[in-house]
């Protein structure tokens, strides 16, 4: 064990401490703690369990002799401290069942405060349980899901979050709860989910984990920390065999890494780094093979008695060889605590109070299934007294003399011994903590040390997540020359300052947008975060600084991509100091901007709250920049935000910065008047719109101009400071929330109920009464039958469809690309199934068992495979992957559908197209009664966590695949990982009763239990590369294996599970060297298979086949489809409240924020600018809506391809209709929303002809922008992937809208085809049309031209031919005066909108009318890009 070391020095003993050292030794080696005066007792109780029994329990392990080694040389006197609790009871609110409210019943305002005034009674999910573990013992938790196994670990390793109310105490060694908490690194917890950075290999996952578990002290045989460390992570990586996958990605449901298996090893090795004291594991093997599983539990077993560590571990399906590894056992149901004492006393116990135990038997699912009346069997002469609930069975256990015994360990904490070890614990601690930590932290390594660790994670995150990288980068030099060549070359005259404002501020809002996807990661490396901190691994501060740190370069290649490019292209003031200085104002913005969203990542618990939050900011930022308002013309109720927005401030700096001694001349439409020859003298001429411009003149100092805006270039640095402090608060602010995030210990694991299916369940919504709790649990099989299940098969298998096909497979090969060449997954393989045969698939981990029913299922579209499949003799029908059941995995639903829903949906579109609809639905009856499913049919699937179970999500997928009627065979991959014994007993019993109806059924199973392999007919073993091992008949009692195995040198000990025996002989301890593919390959066995392989083929050929191929690819038409289809979609939208919400919330939030951000614009030139920016902003509801549509799409992008496609439920055409259809109604809800709150609150016209006009353009954009959004979805590999797709294009459209930079200022190149390509351009056509066409134009005195015209003139006659040319849409108000001409840029808005190239009032209906037909191409786009995604299966060549 690379060590627990942490040293101590052997120098001033105390006298009288020699007993204690001897003790302490005899403890290490004989494991058997110190015993009190209850020895005799005791030891009568005890006589089996000598100590010897368990020394060699723990020789068995590989590693045993480096652990003790390392606790040899560990300087630290020890580490022990024992877990005691007593009267440990803990309740929770309640949430066995919760409404999910829909878009309407949420509204109902007085049924919700009616329901919140029924306080529900608190649930009790732990009931006075008590107990001790002292250093060196295991202690073994056992129950079914759900009743409070993980409560009870969570309590032992001191994570109380989450819950409403604990009693009675928990003592570590000699100290209390409150005390361990600065210890909590050493008393961890392993949980069962994984957590990890999918894209870092395994061998960085545990660099990271062992940099911060080094002490300060070192073992005596090590030198330099990091010779530690690297020794230590060897040791770990070997101690679960996983050294080979060091360079493994750790990967997940969507990046490729280890095996499911491989990556629970991954989270187990990360918990031993700790080195802890007290150890919970909560289901640590769900997913690992039984060998494994074994393996497991003897380094545990072996690193408990060399440390003295106090071990606690809830198992599911525990084979007896794990059973034996541990010393106590404690069987908790419902939250009481039934049984608690030594392991061997357990079984006895049990058969006295008259329970039967089958010596075959897994003794830990005996334990849990006594109070089951479908599970448990009654000794004779026991039927009338035996205890038949929780309750008799824990009164039973009260009145034994072992509960007095077992009680008296509960006064641990107080004997010497507990108070030695807890004094040795903490001097050991000290030994272990870097001396610059505070004395209270519980970490281990210097905070300096922590940050280093986490600066290069965050380095290693970012290089194996390369592609992002790179598409992030990527997209910035895009932007950056779209915007560059947007902007070019801006006139240094007055025409370009509105062009040289928006270039600055795109330069601030591009960064600022990629920082926003600091939201989404937040959450991302949330639950990773939690977990290290539960650790105590480092400091959530070292992590935010080390956030930073890696930022550094990182942003210094972003912004200097963006601005080199786009500073030069744009011309802006070309001195070496401006374009430094701009440089650096935007590189502190960005920064500043990152820090920002990082801030609201961490403040907030859940993603949906933050992307609003921030959504709304980021809007709120860009409109009070002082771009589109000025700073003097904004209103002064939201002119704070103009103040506490660091964009502003860079803003300012960057104008400041640019225009600082500058003199702007004016030019084009700002001089009046011009064009004509007659009137080029400068005396008679003078600016008009030009901020800061005195009268008469024709020429701006830049500081005037900035004057104008309210800007002083002397501010420059002042807001370089300024931005300094806004990073610096809200560094700390994230530090600060981040401190506070906890990992919710009470997951609610709550049943769904829709609010509209209220009525059909009420039996679930009425907690039962405690009379009712008195008597005997009723299995879900009792609620079909009485007996064990032993009815006939004839009433159940009556309605039940019969299968007459045999499938069959020859030679089958199958090889895939990899980076190292051609690799080989499938070695030719053979077999059969025929109806009324269950056959097993099994093999270790990684042997291929997966991949062959993926081949077998028609579901591969990559790889080549070779070699026949055969139905009845004769290739596979087109109609195979419908007439085929596949359970996958795992368990993919619509979350928001319910379990009935879910059935009637496979069986009307699955089932034959003659069938009537009433049938169909009557064949979902029987599935229903079949798989046991009466209690949950009306309850949302939901997700894990929140809905199903794990095991009733696994009936549903089941569940789905049967009420199909499939006519050829069921395939199920692993329908038993992570259920408990019971649950996996009930699958397979039911499969059982499935292959005696006459389906044939074919599945993969991992560590199978005796009984449960005793269910199966045939056997197909598959070695390491697909090679096969064993093909043929189980037998009896699993005879005819055993003889196999036996004859071939490996014999079955009598007591052994043959399953986990022949694991072990083909890929484990056992297999002494032998290849036993070729052993197969040469035995009779193998040449018989082939001669009935042969046999059967012939057979079939010649009989008439039993599966009639209708040479349908779906089994209904089109049109049903998608009716049947869109309807789940509409459902799922109506009831899915978040997504709903916040979409209205958005549209409803922006429109009043603009509409009082633009309140009755009025009617001044400068003026005409708002109407422009007030309906531009419009545009900008898209983006938070598509952030979040988009997840939505490609979530159920993903169920329709992982299942629904592949067994060609309906085509994509349906999906993608079904889609289109149920967003309509919400997004004209959202369409007329907007317009209400926005339209009057700006005083735009009332006239309906105007009004109506808008609000239809309002809905067509509606459409266009989630066509767009869905189309980008429908293509994207993942939602990440698609989130960094939508700036580009979004940027993109509105950049060349003709907002940004005026039509004709746009550069030729993109003038002709991007601008008439463009959407938004036409929005902002028609609406400006409507809006503006008719608006009369009044100047403001600053707004004038004020000029002299020649002596002797008029100013109408001065101005007679520009006024019928050039100037014929400016207003000259004196035109007869003779002195300071007074002449105003437009007369009407149409005279505005002519200088943005909307010619006439009937742009505006051609306008609308274009929008329509884009409205319609981006959903053609959907329908396209779903296409091209769409792959076919492959096919054995």
């Amino acid at each position: 064990m690379g060590s627990h070391n942490r040293t101590s020095s052997i120098v001033s003993i105390p006298s009288g401490t020699g007993e204690d050292i001897l003790r302490s030794l005899s403890r290490t080696f004989s494991r058997r703690s110190h015993r009190d005066e209850t020895e005799d007792v005791e030891s009568e109780i005890n006589d089996t369990e000598s100590v010897a029994s368990g020394v060699t329990a723990t020789e068995d392990w590989r590693l045993a002799a480096q652990v003790k080694e390392a606790q040899q040389n560990d300087r630290a006197e020890g580490r022990s401290l024992g877990v005691t609790w007593k009267d440990l009871t803990v309740k929770v609110v309640p949430s066995d069942a919760m409404l999910q409210e829909n878009a309407l019943s949420q509204f109902n305002i007085p049924q919700l405060v009616g329901e919140s005034r029924h306080k529900k009674a608190l649930k009790t999910i732990l009931d006075a349980s008590s107990g001790c573990v002292k250093p060196g013992e295991m202690l073994l938790v056992l129950g079914r899901p759900g009743s409070g196994c993980t409560t009870l670990l969570k309590m032992l390793a001191n994570k109380r979050k989450g819950y409403a109310e604990v009693d009675g105490e928990v003592h570590y060694g000699s100290m209390d709860a409150k005390q361990a908490q600065q210890y909590r690194g050493y008393v961890v917890m392993n949980t069962e989910e994984e957590l990890f950075y999918p894209t870092l290999t395994v061998g960085k996952t545990m660099d990271f984990a062992t940099r911060l578990a080094v002490p300060r002290t070192l073992p005596k045989n090590m030198q330099t920390h990091e010779e530690f460390r690297k020794d230590f992570k060897a040791f770990l990586l070997e101690s679960m065999s996983i050294s080979h996958t060091e360079d493994t990605k750790v990967g997940n449901e969507f990046v490729r890494g280890v095996s499911g298996g491989e990556r629970k090893r991954v989270s187990i090795v990360e918990a031993l780094s700790n080195k802890a004291s007290v150890m919970c594991w909560d289901n640590s093997t769900r997913g690992l093979d039984a060998s494994t599983a074994l393996e497991y539990t003897r380094a545990l077993r072996s690193i408990t008695d060399a440390f003295g560590v106090a071990t606690i571990v809830t198992l599911y399906q525990a084979g007896n060889g794990i059973f034996e590894q541990f010393d106590k056992v404690l069987v908790l149901d419902e939250g009481k605590q039934v049984y608690y004492g030594p392991r061997d006393q357990a079984r006895p116990f049990m058969e006295a109070r008259g329970f039967f135990c089958d010596d075959a038997a897994n003794v830990a699912d005996f334990l849990t299934g006594v109070t089951v009346p479908s599970e448990r069997k009654i000794l004779p002469g026991f039927e009338e007294r035996f205890p038949r609930n929780n309750i008799e069975l824990m009164e039973a256990y009260h009145s034994l003399p072992i509960k007095n015994i077992m009680d008296r360990e509960l006064n641990y904490p107080m004997t010497e011994e507990a108070q030695q070890n807890t004094q040795i614990f903490c001097d050991s601690v000290t030994l272990d903590k870097w001396r610059s930590l505070p004395k209270t932290s519980p970490m281990t390594v210097s905070f300096a040390e922590q940050v280093k660790a986490c600066v290069i994670r965050q380095y290693q995150i970012i290089w194996g997540d390369k592609a992002t990288f790179v598409i992030k980068q990527g997209s910035t030099l895009a932007q950056a020359l779209i915007a560059g060549s947007l902007f070019y070359n801006a006139p240094a005259n007055s025409s370009g300052l509105f062009v040289k404002g928006g270039s600055l501020f795109l330069a601030l809002l591009y960064n600022a947008l990629v920082a926003m996807s600091e939201v989404t990661d937040s959450y991302a490396g949330r639950p990773i975060l939690a977990k290290h901190k539960n650790f105590a691994l480092f400091n959530p501060a070292a992590f935010c600084i080390a956030q930073i740190t890696a930022d550094v370069p990182i942003l210094f290649v972003q912004v200097s991509i963006f601005i080199v490019i786009l500073y030069w292209m744009t011309a802006l003031k070309a001195t070496a100091v401006a374009f430094f200085t701009c440089w650096f104002v935007v590189y502190i913005v960005t920064f500043v901007m990152t820090a920002f969203f990082r801030m609201i990542g961490a403040a907030f618990p859940n993603f949906d709250a933050a992307s609003k939050v921030s959504g709304f900011a980021v809007t709120a930022y860009i409109t009070y920049v002082g771009y589109e308002i000025p700073k003097p013309q904004m209103h002064p109720w939201f002119v704070w935000i103009y103040w506490i927005n660091p964009l502003a401030y860079g803003f300012e700096s960057l104008l400041g910065n640019e225009f600082e001694d500058q003199i702007i001349s004016c030019a084009n439409n700002n001089l009046i008047p011009n064009y004509l020859p007659q009137y080029q003298n400068s005396s008679h001429q003078a600016c008009a719109g030009v901020g800061g411009a005195a009268r008469g003149a024709i020429e701006v100092p830049g500081e005037a101009y900035l004057a104008s805006l309210s800007y002083s270039p002397s501010h420059i640095w002042r807001n370089v400071g300024i931005l300094f402090a806004w990073w610096a608060l809200f560094v700390a602010l994230t530090i600060f929330f981040t401190l506070r995030w906890n990992d919710i210990a009470g997951s609610s694991g709550a049943l769904l109920i829709p609010r509209e299916n209220q009525k059909k369940v009420k039996h679930i919504l009425i907690s039962h009464d405690e009379e009712a709790q008195a008597d005997e649990k009723t299995s879900r099989a009792e609620a079909t039958h009485e007996s064990n299940g032993t009815s006939t098969p004839s009433d159940e298998g009556a309605n039940l469809i019969r299968n007459t096909s045999i499938f069959t497979w020859r030679n089958l090969s199958y090889t895939v690309k990899t980076s190292s060449g051609d690799r080989t997954l499938l070695d030719n393989v053979h077999g059969y199934v025929k109806p009324g045969m269950l056959g097993a698939l099994m093999g270790s981990s990684g042997a291929g068992k997966t991949t062959l029913l993926d081949v077998l299922a028609q579901r591969k579209t990559e790889g080549t495979i070779r070699g026949e499949i055969l139905v009845d003799g004769r290739p596979l029908p087109v109609s195979f992957q419908r007439s085929a059941g596949y359970c996958e995995q795992l368990d993919v639903h619509e979350p928001y559908a319910t379990v009935r829903e879910a059935l009637e949906f496979s069986a009307l579109l699955r089932q034959s197209r003659d069938t009537p609809r009433a049938d169909k639905l009557a064949y979902v009856d029987t599935i229903v009664d079949l798989l046991e499913l009466h209690d949950i049919e009306h309850t949302l699937i939901g997700r894990v966590g929140a809905g199903l179970s794990v095991e009733q999500r696994k009936r549903v997928t089941i569940g789905v695949e049967l009420v199909s009627k499939p006519s050829i065979l069921i395939f199920l991959d692993e329908p038993t990982s992570g259920l408990d014994g019971q649950a996996a007993y009930n699958t397979v019993r039911f499969l059982r009763k499935l292959a005696d109806v006459g389906q044939a059924v074919l599945v993969t199973i991992h560590q199978p239990s005796a009984q449960l392999f005793a269910q199966f007919d045939t056997l197909l073993l598959l070695a390491k590369g697909g090679k096969t091992v064993y093909f043929g008949d189980i037998g009896d009692n699993a005879d005819t294996i055993k003889d196999y195995f036996g004859r071939n040198g490996a014999p079955c000990p009598p007591a052994a599970n043959p399953a986990e025996h022949m694991i072990d002989v083909v890929s484990g301890s056992l297999s002494k060297g032998k290849d036993w593919h070729q052993v197969w390959l040469a035995s009779p066995e193998a040449a018989r298979m082939q001669q009935d392989l042969d046999n059967i083929i012939i057979d079939a050929r010649n009989r008439q086949t039993g599966t009639q191929d209708d040479g349908h690819e779906f089994a209904t038409d089109l049109w049903t489809q998608t009716r049947i289809v869109t309807r789940r979609m509409n459902i799922a939208l109506y009831r899915n409240t978040d997504y709903v919400n916040n979409k209205l919330a958005l549209h409803i939030g922006t429109a009043l924020f603009n509409g009082f951000t633009f309140w009755m614009i009025g009617d001044a030139v400068s003026d005409q600018q708002e109407v422009l920016f007030a309906l531009f902003n419009f545009i900008f509801v898209a983006p938070g809506v598509i952030a979040q549509l988009q997840p939505l799409f490609i979530e159920r992008r993903d169920i329709y391809e992982t299942r629904e496609k592949k067994s060609k439920m309906y085509s994509w055409i349906a999906f993608v209709t079904g889609l289109v259809v149920s967003e309509i109604p919400y997004l004209i809800l959202c369409g007329v929303f907007y317009f209400v709150c926005f339209y009057y609150t700006c005083g735009f016209p009332t006239a309906s002809t105007k009004a109506g006009a808008v609000l239809f353009v309002m809905l067509i954009y509606e459409f266009i922008y989630t066509g767009i959004g869905q189309f980008v979805a429908a293509y994207a590999p993942n939602a990440v992937f698609a989130s960094l797709v939508n700036p580009l294009l979004l940027g993109t459209l509105v950049s060349f809208c003709g907002v940004l930079v005026p039509y004709t200022q746009i550069t030729a190149f993109w003038r002709y085809w991007m601008y008439y390509l463009n959407p938004f351009n036409y929005l902002m056509g028609a609406l400006l049309v409507f809006t503006d066409f008719d608006w009369a134009v009044k100047c403001k005195e600053s707004e004038f031209a004020v000029f002299d015209p020649p002596s002797g003139q008029t100013c109408a006659q001065y101005l007679g031919a520009w006024m019928s040319g050039p100037g014929s849409r400016t207003n000259l108000v004196n035109p007869s005066d003779t002195a300071a001409c007074k002449v105003c840029q437009y007369t009407r808005g149409s005279d505005y909108l002519y200088t943005v190239n909307l010619k006439d009032y009937y742009y505006g209906w051609r306008d609308a009318a274009i929008c329509c037909i884009f409205a319609i191409s981006s959903y053609a786009l959907v329908y396209l890009l779903m296409k091209l995604r769409t792959k076919a299966s492959k096919k054995a060549e």
